[in-house]
């Protein structure tokens, strides 16, 4: 069969009306379970999909979640965070039968004018929003919209949208510590912009666990971008002997694969001469030498629970908060004993 199959086709092989077909696929009742078994399997003998838009025009359904995305493009092109999250949210998507409308934008009208039109043109059923901001807008526009919306973290704004967190301390304060077993005293963290709710977060819970450890702590921001991963890198190693870090950590793991290219150009060897960590769990970090020292963050499964949770909301359970589990540290072969230990030692 060259063309789509349609009801007709199945209610002909299965030698039942198109009546009895459409309430069995749509599991309506008044089909005994033989024959809704029956009709089923005749549809996917013959490769019967069920028409989006067809359904969509029946139930006012739009069958998609939109994820608008305000960030610079160079940062998402070297991001795994995100292309591992959308592999997450396209796994839960394609079993459900739904898609996902990306918009990526420049700013924030084009980002406002992103929610209006999917909003007003019925194209998705509700919103997946990451990088919460500070007194970010976006709760109140899309609660003004009317439309279903999860967001990663929990805003700092009044809101009736559930969140999918996941808890950092454990992992960033284990990370110090195991730093600072390891001999070190001056420890830098790269952090992510202050607007950015999760890269306040990470430079906040960082500054707690260097103060409970009681070490020389010093915090140089950026965009998460890795060019200014890098530069942040070059102001770090340029500090005097006694000022200078032997350890950073960097608020994601691509900023942190870029100050290991900066150390290593420098003629500085990771990990004996300097220490360097991420925070994000990608796999990229896996395949980089020497392998990168990260949190377990799971992008994919921020994907996979986001994507499940929106869905159950569109679909009119209440909403529920859901937590992942705690980021645990992940040591690789990027992180030692600083040189003034493995002197002291050797």
């Amino acid at each position: 069969m060259t063309r789509r199959p349609t009801i007709v086709d199945v209610a002909r092989e299965a030698g039942v009306s198109k009546g009895l077909v459409s309430l069995a696929l749509n599991d309506r009742p008044g089909v005994n379970a033989t024959t809704r078994e029956r009709i089923h399997r005749v549809a996917a003998d013959i490769g019967w999909r069920p028409n989006p838009a067809a359904r969509g025009l029946t139930n006012r359904r739009a069958y998609a979640l939109g994820l608008v995305v305000r960030r610079d493009p160079r940062i998402i092109e070297v991001d795994p965070f995100f292309a591992s999250f959308i592999s997450g949210l396209e796994t839960v998507l394609s079993e459900r039968g739904q898609v996902l409308v990306l918009s990526l934008v420049g700013d924030h009208d084009a980002e406002e004018r992103a929610y209006r039109t999917l909003a007003a043109d019925a194209r998705v059923d509700g919103f997946i929003v990451t990088d919460l901001l500070a007194g970010d807008p976006r709760i109140e526009l899309i609660a003004e919209l009317g439309v279903h919306a999860v967001t990663l973290g929990e805003p700092d704004v009044p809101t009736a949208f559930p969140a999918v967190r996941r808890d950092y301390a454990p992992g960033i304060h284990e990370l110090v510590r195991y730093l600072v077993g390891l001999g070190h005293e001056r420890i830098a963290h790269v952090s992510g912009p202050e607007s950015m709710l999760h890269g306040h977060e990470r430079r906040q819970l960082f500054a707690d666990a260097a103060l409970e450890a009681g070490v020389d702590a010093v915090v140089v921001p950026t965009d998460f971008s890795p060019e200014q991963g890098a530069a942040a890198t070059e102001q770090l190693l340029d500090l005097a002997e006694r000022d200078r870090p032997t350890a950073i950590v960097y608020g994601n793991d691509p900023m942190a694969i870029a100050g290991m290219s900066v150390a290593q150009h420098r003629g500085l060897r990771v990990p004996d001469d300097l220490s360097v960590t991420g925070l994000d769990g990608s796999q990229i970090g896996r395949l980089v030498f020497p392998a990168l020292t990260t949190l377990d963050n799971d992008p994919a499964e921020w994907g996979r629970i986001v994507a499940a949770t929106l869905l159950d909301l569109v679909d009119g359970t209440t909403p529920v908060d859901r937590a992942l589990h705690p980021a645990g540290l992940i040591v690789r072969g990027s992180t030692g004993a600083p040189p003034t230990r493995q002197h002291t030692t050797a």
